[in-house]
This record gives C-alpha cells, sequence and structure tokens, in this order.
C-alpha cells in the first residue's frame, strides 16, 4: 500500500470515528465574545481560511479559530460553523468540509 494510500485510509478512519462519536452539547447563556486574532498569509493557493471555531474542552468553550487549512478531498467546501439557539442558551454548531464545486 502506498504512503498516499495508508494516508487516506487514515483520514478516512478519522472522519468515521468522529462521526460516530457522541456529541455532549454544552449549553450557554450568553455567547462567548470572539478574541482578537490576526489573519497571516495563506501558505499555499489551495488553503481555506477557517474562521471562528469553538471547542467544547472540559464542559466550557475554547476559541480556535483563525487558521488556514488544506481541503481534505477535492472541490471540498468549508462550511462554517455557527452559535445555534436552544431554548435554554445557545449551543455551537462546528464547521466541517463537504462535498461540491468551489466558485
Amino acid at each position: 500500500m502506498s504512503t498516499k494510500s495508508k494516508f487516506l485510509t487514515l483520514v478516512m478512519a478519522a472522519m468515521l470515528f468522529g462521526a460516530l462519536a457522541v456529541k455532549a452539547q454544552i449549553i450557554v447563556n450568553v455567547r462567548p465574545a470572539i478574541p482578537h486574532y490576526e489573519r497571516v498569509i495563506a501558505p499555499s493557493p489551495r488553503h481555506v481560511w477557517i474562521d471562528e471555531e469553538w471547542e467544547n474542552r472540559g464542559g466550557a468553550y475554547v476559541f480556535i479559530g483563525g487558521h488556514w487549512s488544506e481541503p481534505p478531498f477535492p472541490r471540498a467546501i468549508w462550511v462554517p460553523g455557527h452559535w445555534q439557539q436552544h431554548p435554554r442558551g445557545w449551543f455551537w454548531k462546528p464547521g466541517h468540509w463537504k462535498k461540491g464545486r468551489r466558485y
């Protein structure tokens, strides 16, 4: 098996594991403020800017946005994450890659 095939197999396994993982949601009363950060120059023309992202770490939201990422497959489109209102407050819907046509 080639190195590229092994890498693609590993990426697909990671994506499958992530899709099957139980996702506990944290509900907050007030959406956290976005910290100030600077966008740096893209490492290559293939990279896509991933803006605001929040991650559940130990029962609290941690800001992890503001980075460049290379799409994991051809014609991948980044769908940004967003805050979604819930009857008890707000929760973060994470961004994700989807198949599509880039314009």
